[in-house]
Order: structure tokens, then C-alpha cells, then sequence
């Protein structure tokens, strides 16, 4: 027989494995606009907007929103990293890169989700997808300077790719002085590095239209 502590890593295992498999199946049925499909990947209880919850509202927030904006998408996954914070819940970060037909143009966006899994009646599902742009501007117009979200028909505005993370304004505030060697902090814990490098954070408030 096994012990508890070999079930408890092949749980891991296979838990790691079907959450990265809901990123792909996230991709794959948005992009195919099958939406129950998609709002399925989600728990039955998830959180559509202040005070609205259910898979229903999501459809109907997803169908409104690709039908209105996008004639066809391309989600491209790249890194995807996982940690738990116990069995049943796990934080990660995927990054995506997204080809988007709309009308005349042609806009590739960059950008990453931080996600919260929670496993359900033994199955794991999105808890919350908060997503953080980068860019997204016209094939053949680069996202050079300042406000790189770039979509035909509005203003451009500033996304939220690095703000979840405080190293990225902290980097560029602070030049070091090259006659001094840098102090070098510990590596984070286990199943702590997303959070070590999130500190206390609060989540932006996100631009989706």
C-alpha cells in the first residue's frame, strides 16, 4: 500500500496537470465560442460583477462581450505557474498572448492572469480570473510609449500587466550603485513565490471594454 505522504504528491501531481489543463480549455472554448463550455470551467457559484453570481450571468457577460467586439481570437499560453495554498486551493499565473479581428484591424495584445483555483466535488475550476494587459495595438503598429492598449475606435489607455507586482516600479525608481554589491534576499518558501513577489498588492481595477 501506499502512505499518505506518496498520495498526497501524486494528488499534487495530478491536480497541477488539470489546472493547467483548464487554462487551455479556457483558451480553446472562448476562442470557439462554445460559452458552456467555457462558463463551465468556472465554480456554479462564481462572481460576475457587484452582488451577481452564477454561470448564467457569466454567459451572458462572455456572449455580450465577444459578440459586440470581436469578430474572431487566437489565445496564445505561454508560462504557467502553480502553487497551492492547500488541496482544495491554488493560486497561478499564465501569461497569453491574444490575436483579436476586429473590423479592419488586426490587434495583438500581450498580458497575463493571476487566477485563484478551488477543486469542488473533486474537480478543479476557476475561482476568478483577473486579467492584466500589457498591450494590445494593431499588427502592424507597434505599442511603443506610454498607453499601449491600442483597440480601434477609443482612446488609448494604460493596462495593468506589471501592477500586481512592485519589483517593476521599484526597478526602475531605484538605480543601484555599481560600486556596491547588491544585497540578495532568500528564495521564497515553497508554494510562496507568486505571493512573495505580489507582497500585500491589491488587485487593479481592470479594464475589460
Amino acid at each position: 500500500m501506499l502512505d499518505s505522504s506518496i498520495l498526497e504528491r501524486l494528488d499534487r501531481i495530478e491536480s497541477i496537470e488539470a489546472i493547467r489543463q483548464l487554462a487551455g480549455k479556457y483558451s480553446l472554448s472562448l476562442d470557439m465560442r462554445d460559452l458552456d463550455a467555457h462558463v463551465g470551467l468556472f465554480a456554479p457559484d462564481v462572481r460576475v460583477g457587484k452582488g451577481k453570481t452564477g454561470r448564467d450571468l457569466l454567459k451572458q457577460w462572455v456572449d455580450s462581450t465577444l459578440r459586440d467586439q470581436f469578430t474572431g481570437t487566437s489565445h496564445h499560453l505561454g508560462q504557467h505557474i502553480i502553487e497551492f495554498v492547500d488541496s482544495d486551493h491554488a493560486i497561478g499565473v499564465v501569461y497569453s498572448k491574444n490575436e483579436h479581428e476586429t473590423g479592419p484591424e488586426w490587434v495583438t495584445m500581450q498580458m497575463l492572469y493571476w487566477d485563484d483555483y478551488e477543486r469542488i466535488d473533486s474537480r478543479w475550476y476557476f475561482r476568478r480570473r483577473l486579467p492584466c494587459y500589457w498591450y494590445a495595438s494593431d499588427l502592424n503598429k507597434q505599442p511603443i510609449g506610454d498607453q499601449k492598449m491600442r483597440w480601434p475606435g477609443r482612446e488609448p489607455y494604460e493596462g495593468t500587466f506589471h501592477d500586481l507586482f512592485p519589483s517593476w516600479k521599484e526597478f526602475w525608481l531605484n538605480r543601484p550603485d555599481p560600486e556596491v554589491l547588491p544585497e540578495v534576499a532568500e528564495p521564497a518558501p515553497i508554494e510562496q513565490f507568486l505571493l512573495s513577489m505580489r507582497k500585500d498588492t491589491p488587485a487593479p481595477k481592470i479594464r475589460v471594454k
